[in-house]
């Protein structure tokens, strides 16, 4: 018996109640867009459910993308048979067949999410499980930590037969709750809280600053790997590279050295602010996490805050550096963030940064000087590109994603 489709379980969809249809649009789309490469698949979305039928396609690369995408809580590779009890016992047979080896144990496990169906769920595991015994020569049952679980899904169109459940990325789809500007260094944070963020339902547009001749193009590079990794987890990500020389120059020239940091990272979360504006976001994402480095205490924040009323979203707030190292490793940025190359963050860095800058005093200091102007230009000026696991390309040839 081939498995002709991969069934899909939703994870949090289940709690939407109204809000359900929303939900499984946007996952819908997701698992279109990065099985977009299988031409053969069709996908059919259910209110329960969603299937993959897979028309002869490989079912081990499909499988391997799924486990990236958000909003699913499980999936399994499925036989689909008619209403009665004897289709269930011959494909449920096979099923086990395939994969006994000698001395293996197994059960039955049925989810009767039709009750109209004519048999209860243990009637349908005694059936069905009776059957396998009597036609399988040393097969055991072990209801507690089977070497094989039969699973039998009871639907209103079908039954649907798997042996294997293969666990998810879990969260909500991303695109289902909205839209945020990523403020992505090159660090080993920012892709991140990125990822955390993706795992919400916020769809990411990743904001990046550069400062030639500063930075180079190894380090805009690194940060297009970075947004590769987490592309894998919606299919893309669109990114803005904002040519930030001018107004760094102009804070170290003019800034006084403990307040410069405060005041670069308020030029860079009023330019993510406008790209944010432009591209119809509802928040910002930042990779801070308290206390981790100057610019990261409560008073930094509340200083560096003060340029937008927009929701700044910290995902690491609480977390340590080893809680996101190992985050990192899990989603593969933990190799690209450690290049070592220098980005905006790290150049012009003053030896002894103000951890309790004063709001009055950056204001003051920046009150001579014609920010407004040098943010229009570098806004005027921002490169946007699509990132996907494919090469880079210019916005212009992604209209429709834009």
């Amino acid at each position: 018996m081939k498995y002709d489709r991969i069934l899909i379980r939703y994870g949090e969809l289940s709690t939407k109640g109204r809000n359900r249809k929303h939900f499984i649009t946007h996952l819908k789309r997701n698992i279109r867009e990065v099985l977009k490469d299988f031409k053969n698949i069709h996908i059919q979305g259910g209110h329960d459910r969603m299937y993959i039928l897979l028309n002869g396609e490989d079912s081990d690369p499909i499988m391997e993308k799924l486990t990236s995408v958000f909003g699913i809580q499980s999936f399994s590779l499925a036989v689909r048979t008619e209403r009665n009890i004897q289709d269930i016992q011959r494909v449920g047979l096979s099923l086990v067949e395939q994969i006994f080896e000698s001395g293996k144990t197994f059960k039955v496990s049925t989810r009767r999410g039709d009750k109209s169906f004519e048999y209860d769920t243990n009637d349908i595991n005694h059936a069905v499980g009776g059957h396998i015994l009597q036609n399988i020569e040393n097969i055991k049952v072990d209801v507690k930590n089977p070497d094989i679980n039969l699973l039998v899904d009871v639907r209103p169109d079908a039954i649907y037969l798997s042996c294997e459940v293969i666990q998810g990325a879990g969260g909500l789809p991303v695109g289902s709750s909205g839209k945020a500007m990523l403020m992505l260094s090159g660090g080993i944070d920012s892709p991140v809280a990125g990822y955390l963020t993706m795992k919400r339902g916020v769809q990411i547009e990743a904001v990046h600053f550069q400062s030639p001749p500063f930075t180079s193009e190894r380090a805009k590079q690194k940060t297009i790997d970075l947004a590769k990794k987490i592309s894998a987890f919606s299919g893309y990500v669109k990114m803005h590279f904002v040519p930030f020389t001018k107004i760094q120059e102009t804070i170290h020239k003019h800034i006084p050295e403990g307040y410069s940091m405060t005041a670069t990272r308020r030029m860079m979360l009023r330019i993510t602010d406008e790209i944010r504006r432009k591209n119809d976001g509802l928040a910002i994402v930042t990779g801070e996490s308290l206390g981790q480095v100057a610019s990261q205490t409560l008073e930094s924040m509340i200083a560096i805050n003060d340029v937008t009323a927009t929701p700044i979203l910290r995902p690491l707030i609480s977390m340590d550096k080893l809680e996101i190292i190992d985050i990192a490793k899990k989603i593969d940025t933990f190799d690209i963030s450690s290049l070592p190359y220098e980005d905006c963050c790290t150049i012009f860095t003053p030896p002894s940064p103000k951890t309790r800058p004063k709001l009055s005093k950056i204001q003051y200091y920046e009150s001579d000087i014609d920010f407004d102007t040098l943010i229009e230009e570098a806004v005027n000026n921002v490169e946007t590109i699509i990132v996907s696991s494919e090469d880079p390309i210019k916005s212009e040839q992604f209209s429709d994603l834009l």
